[in-house]
This record gives structure tokens, C-alpha cells and sequence, in this order.
């Protein structure tokens, strides 16, 4: 610990543990960069619902239109560069919910192929639909079904067993 009679332009010791440290900014940085590199995977239209600072859109956007790596790069290095002046936390959580919803999708997508696998491979499975979907369109499920067998069994387009999926999709809550 220093005591009083430091010169004026030195630092303290409790302002030097305050300053990141340089491989802390890089990482910072890196981080800032890997926000704005998921920013250029996402769709015009998701981008455009996003709440960004129209400069940081506008560059997102021209990342996207590039088609050479090394400007790519570049361009992504300069979005990072960019994103230092913006409060990257709620771009941070609003990528968060994205990928949440999309992983989320994709259970509920993964969740609904195993149910009309089931339905295709055994009716007891199409008893322990009723049971949790008593207002499901028994008729219908049944022609699906036997529909979707049928074309399995002849090697035709799988037209009812994507009308089975959809049915099934609906019927979920």
C-alpha cells in the first residue's frame, strides 16, 4: 500500500486492481465480437425486430451482403469495434431468448416426429394420444394413420404422414 506521498500522476494500488487488465479487455472484446457474429446469422426480418442501434443494423446488414472471407472478417471485427459504444446487454439477452425459442422449437418439433412415429408403428400409442387429447378427431387420426402406413408401404410421398404431423402439432397446446 502507498501512502500519501505518491506523486500525483501515479496510480494507487486500489485504482490499479480497478483497471481490466489488458487480457481481460481482449476477452471483452472477443465476447463483443461473438455477439456481433451471431448478429450476421440471423434473418433480415429478426434483425430488423430487434431493438439495435441503426448504425449497428446497417453494418450487420452490409457483413451479410459480403461474400469475400477476409472482408468478412473484417467487417465482423469492425461490428465488436462498434458494439464497445452500445450497452451490449440487451443484444446479449435478446440472442439469448432467439436461441432459447429455437432450442425450444426444436424439442417441441423433436417431441411431436416421436409421437407420429409412435402413431405409425402401434396402436397403442394412438390409445395413449386419446387419452391425453380426448378431443382429438378419432376418425381422422384413424384414416391418417392408415393413410400414412399405406403410402410407407408403397414407397409413395408421405402426404398423410404430414398431415398426421400437423394434426398432431395443433392438437398440441
Amino acid at each position: 500500500m502507498r501512502h500519501h506521498h505518491d506523486s500525483p500522476g501515479e496510480e494507487s494500488d486500489e485504482e490499479a486492481d480497478l483497471a481490466p487488465s489488458k487480457s481481460q479487455k481482449k476477452r471483452d472484446m472477443e465476447a463483443l465480437q461473438s455477439l456481433g457474429a451471431e448478429l450476421v446469422k440471423l434473418s433480415r426480418e429478426r434483425l430488423r425486430k430487434m431493438d439495435l442501434p441503426e448504425r449497428l443494423l446497417t453494418e450487420v446488414l452490409e457483413a451479410q451482403r459480403l461474400t469475400a472471407n477476409g472482408a468478412i472478417r473484417r467487417q465482423k471485427q469492425f461490428i465488436g469495434k462498434l458494439m464497445r459504444d452500445v450497452d451490449a446487454e440487451p443484444i446479449a439477452e435478446q440472442l439469448a431468448a432467439i436461441r432459447g425459442e429455437s432450442s425450444a422449437a426444436k424439442a417441441e418439433f423433436h417431441a411431436l416426429e416421436h409421437w407420429r412415429e409412435r402413431l405409425l408403428e402401434n396402436d397403442a400409442a394412438f390409445t395413449e394420444w386419446l387419452d391425453r387429447h380426448p378431443d382429438a378427431d378419432v376418425q381422422q387420426m384413424r384414416q391418417l394413420i392408415r393413410n400414412a402406413r399405406k403410402e410407407a408401404a408403397e414407397s409413395k410421398p408421405p402426404k398423410s404422414s404430414r398431415i398426421l404431423f400437423r394434426l398432431l402439432r395443433d392438437a398440441t397446446p
